[in-house]
């Protein structure tokens, strides 16, 4: 990305009108102020129009961010503890799962080696397979059991419980065997102690086996249809899962509610009450005992409904008009920034290095030349608090770098994406709390209903099962597509 600073700097206040009078100023605070964290304010978002960044800040200014995490200490704490016990009591079982198989063959050779029977080749044998299926048995632990953990479900769950369970038991049972017919007993066929080792790891083996096909491909096949609904404005999805539990079901749809759901705004959800509380202020009450009261009450709710539905219908359209026209102002801000910078990148490639500045300080540049439209389009759709500044201006010079079209920069905001494009910020600070009449362990079955509720929405849940498909097949005799075509030969007269 080459360009020239001075002469970028000042032909992108020479092509946006509004910026003419103090481009060369502002554009030189943008790119002093890299480091400033810019906002959208709630009450006076005119960052667009006024193009200016604040770099001062208060000692006595709290953030939002700051006020919701005052409480958040005591609550991290308790729930740290319930998060890392499961860790802890795993680790522990998977230390005496690994050390077992070296303490049964360490001990005969420590407690009484001189009354050993010597070890053969048949032995020694036996020693290099309990090595690699230890390897072997490390390996698989570390890949399905030390993952980072995605989330805090609010139950252990059961068959992680019960394998857990069961290997203790094995292990217990293997260690009672161990102490009363081979420590008690001082057992010297050391040939026969080895294969009681390898015969512990090929049972721990089958136990992990288990385990695979308990919490990974039981899960594979889908059973059930999940409806999910979001309850500001009625955003619907589908999922197909498989046989999961009600909480491990819930952390799937979060999963997947951020991946595919948009980005909720609280905004839309606002103008919904507002103009429903306009038409709510509308209404007058009669006195049903007087029938001209009723006759004119009856009339003037027939011309209220009309009126309600005109006023929608106009209001619906001056809205879309609106939003037709901001973005057709951003587009071609956008495009004709677009066509600058490739402009001046072909007339500064003889230019010398002392002139050339990186793409940040570019993207600062042409910024406030499309910055008062995208503002303005960004309030219309309801979208400012979605977008701030610093983010803006990084997707620009993440574009300007991989020398993209407008067309690709503009789409982060023409339509509203998924809850994971948008800042960490947006989404971190959910709280999700499950919500369901069944055990939270139970598995999931047709007609199971469950809510995830959070601060400011909730997601409803409605699990319905899969048909059974019954497919038939029918045979086609190929002899039943032949046909004869015969002609009657026609002679001339």
């Amino acid at each position: 990305m080459c360009v020239k600073s001075l002469r970028l700097l000042c032909s992108a206040c020479h092509f946006s009108v509004s910026h003419s009078s103090h481009c060369s100023c502002r554009s030189l605070q943008y790119i002093h102020s890299c480091n400033t964290s810019f906002h959208f304010p709630a009450q006076d978002d005119n960052w667009g129009e006024t193009t200016t960044a604040v770099t001062g800040t208060s000692e006595l200014s709290v953030s939002q961010e700051e006020v919701v995490g005052l409480g958040k200490g005591i609550q991290d704490r308790t729930q740290g503890f319930h998060r890392y016990l499961p860790l802890a009591v795993g680790s522990c079982v998977g230390l005496l799962v690994v050390a077992t198989p070296l303490v049964f063959l360490l001990l005969p050779t420590v407690i009484w080696p001189d009354r050993l029977q010597a070890c053969g080749a048949a032995c020694e044998g036996l020693f290099l397979s309990i090595s690699f299926k230890l390897l072997i048995l490390l390996v698989a632990i570390w890949a399905l059991f030390l993952r980072p953990g995605r989330a805090s479900l609010p139950r252990v769950c059961v068959y992680r419980a019960f394998l857990t369970t069961l290997t203790l038991l094995l292990t217990m049972s293997y260690w009672l065997f161990y102490g009363v017919r081979i420590l008690d007993a001082q057992d010297e066929d050391y040939h026969g102690i080895v294969q009681f080792a390898v015969s512990l790891v090929d049972s721990q083996l089958f136990v992990h086996y288990l385990a695979v096909v308990l919490l990974e491909l039981r899960q594979l096949q889908p059973c059930y249809s999940m409806c999910v609904i979001r309850s500001t404005d009625g955003e619907t999805r589908h999922y197909n899962i498989g046989q999961l539990s009600i909480q491990r079901a819930a952390l799937s749809i979060l999963e997947y509610y951020y991946r595919d759901f948009p980005l909720h705004n609280p905004a839309l959800v606002s103008a919904s009450k507002h103009r429903a509380a306009k038409h709510l202020a509308g209404l007058k009450v009669y006195n049903p005992g007087n029938g001209n009261q009723s006759r004119a009450m009856a009339t003037a709710a027939a011309k209220r409904k009309d009126n309600a539905h005109n006023e929608l219908y106009y209001e619906e359209a001056d809205y879309e008009r609106r939003v037709r026209k901001r973005r057709a102002r951003l587009v071609v801000a956008v495009e004709e920034a677009f066509t600058h910078v490739r402009r001046m990148k072909k007339e500064d490639e003889r230019a010398t290095p002392s002139d050339i500045m990186d793409v940040r300080e570019a993207a600062l540049a042409i910024f406030p030349s499309m910055a008062r439209a995208l503002q303005k389009y960004l309030r219309t759709t309801r979208r400012q608090h979605c977008h701030s500044m610093e983010s803006i201006q990084k997707h620009l010079a993440f574009c300007l770098v991989n020398n993209m079209s407008p067309k690709a920069f503009l789409e982060a905001y023409l339509s509203p994406g998924p809850t994971l494009q948008y800042g960490p910020e947006r989404w971190m600070a959910d709280q999700w709390t499950l919500v369901s009449e069944a055990s939270v362990t139970s598995g999931i079955k047709e007609g199971t209903e469950f809510l995830l509720k959070c601060l400011d929405f909730s997601l409803a849940v409605t699990v319905k099962s899969t048909p059974y498909i019954r497919l038939t097949e029918e045979y086609i005799d190929p002899k039943s597509h032949k046909f004869l075509l015969l002609l009657q030969s026609e002679t001339s007269v």
